[in-house]
């Protein structure tokens, strides 16, 4: 049996806020597999996106364990994690964050530049032409539609080949004509280079193309099932 890609082991989230000590996840364990595809839902509240961030390096545990590619994250600093996601994670947001002053290509390109790639250019054009944006590469994003951003947010986190893409709400802040075509997007990267996706999602019909669906309630993980088939 292989050792799972991403592993978390009892693993609870606290934060300060101005009322006090929030409790925001709870004892989770979990294990996720090389090239799985897994849906995070539950109630807003719940502590989807929390997870995800745990996940990917983006929030600290307050306890617990979580491994990733047979690292240990919970034992990294910033910069160590900022790394390890350069080299290894690819994350999409539902607001896009693209940078405005940067034409689509530039964004793209930005972190095959700081991984130190040379043909950063070269790989990001392919990136923009497999969501069906090269004609958009000089465009910048306050030129483009919101299902264009995406696409180009989408090219960003893919571009490094990424062995695990975490995606927070990727369809939340679009219409669904181009909802349902990020959620294909979304898919044809996966198969296209492998990666483990994990993603947080409201859409019934993105759940539904998971390999397995975890249900996060009150920060405790209610079920776990396979997804419909």
């Amino acid at each position: 049996m292989t050792d799972p890609i991403l592993s978390l082991n009892d693993v609870s989230l606290s934060l300060r806020s101005n009322a006090g000590q929030v409790d925001i996840l709870h004892s989770i364990s979990m294990d996720v597999s090389a090239g799985e595809t897994l849906g995070l839902i539950g109630p807003s509240g719940s502590g989807k996106s929390s997870l995800l961030m745990l996940m990917g390096g983006l929030e600290q545990a307050s306890a617990g364990k979580i491994t990733a590619l047979g690292q240990d994250l919970t034992a990294m600093d910033e910069d160590a994690l900022a790394r390890f996601r350069r080299d290894h994670m690819g994350v999409v947001f539902q607001s896009f964050h693209l940078i405005p002053t940067m034409t689509a290509l530039e964004n793209v390109a930005t972190p095959l530049e700081l991984a130190g790639e040379k043909d950063a250019f070269a790989r990001a054009a392919a990136e923009l032409d497999a969501v069906g944006l090269s004609h958009r590469a000089d465009h910048y994003p306050g030129q483009m539609s919101g299902g264009e951003q995406q696409r180009v947010a989408l090219a960003r986190a893919a571009a490094p080949r990424p062995a695990i893409l975490l995606a927070d709400e990727p369809t939340g802040n679009l219409d669904e004509t181009n909802g349902a075509a990020i959620v294909d997007l979304l898919m044809g990267l996966r198969d296209r280079h492998g990666a483990t996706l994990i993603l947080v999602t409201h859409s019934g019909e993105l759940a539904a193309r998971c390999d397995r669906v975890v249900r996060l309630r009150d920060g405790r993980v209610d079920t776990l099932q396979q997804a419909a088939e």
